[in-house]
């Protein structure tokens, strides 16, 4: 014999669309904090000046490349770039200087590379190249190009040298990413106590405000 709901077991009309408005908050709320862990790890993986990858998404990114190489054999390879002199820059200057400096790094690797390649700035003044695809001359053809398209630029008036050192590393089956970045950092210094392929820098002087713009 079925039983008569008493009054307070009746769900009204009122009470289902109450319930169905706190699902809809609900379901905005889930869908606001799906974003929010999504900007954060974003926020995580990159450097906040230049916005480009940092040191623990180029890590990743390095990881996977490196599976990638053992699993179907491509070639690959890392580029470790050093901007020269930084410290003199930012004691001169000051820190502003130093910054546009890096920012100018950072558009260069950017547009020198295609748009499936991994660039990151994995230290103060590093920044690390991965390329899929591309064997070790290559690689040093790549990092010769770097070097030659890192130009002198108008800072507030004034030439600031740029200039970067350039080490390229291959990566092999069986290594870790530490291997990987530790060789092409030594290849990198090796380039750079030998004054390899590093360019000479345009004289650092004030000149005349028409040939140097500010904040060119």
């Amino acid at each position: 014999m079925q039983s008569i709901a008493n009054d307070d077991d009746v769900l009204t009309l009122n009470d289902a669309e109450a319930l169905l408005g706190e699902i809809r908050r609900l379901s905005a709320e889930v869908v606001r904090l799906e974003a929010q862990v999504r900007e954060l790890e974003e926020l995580a993986h990159t450097d906040s000046m230049l916005n480009l990858l940092n040191r623990r998404a180029f890590v990743i990114c390095l990881e996977s490349l490196i599976a990638r190489v053992e699993r179907h054999g491509v070639q690959a390879a890392m580029l470790f770039v050093d901007v020269d002199n930084l410290k003199p820059v930012n004691d001169g200057l000051g820190h502003n200087a130093g910054d546009a400096a890096l920012t100018k790094v950072g558009q260069l690797l950017s547009e020198s590379v295609r748009k499936s390649d991994c660039v990151a700035r994995i230290g103060g003044d590093e920044f690390g190249i991965l390329l899929e695809k591309v064997g070790e001359v290559d690689a040093w053809q790549m990092a010769l190009r770097i070097v030659e398209r890192a130009v002198d630029f108008c800072f507030e008036g004034k030439w600031m040298p740029l200039s970067v050192a350039v080490g390229a590393a291959e990566i092999r089956v069986g290594d870790k990413a530490a291997d990987v970045m530790r060789r092409a950092d030594e290849a990198m210094y090796r380039i750079k106590s030998a004054g390899g392929n590093r360019r000479a820098s345009r004289s650092n002087s004030t000149i005349d405000k028409d040939a140097c713009p500010a904040n060119k």
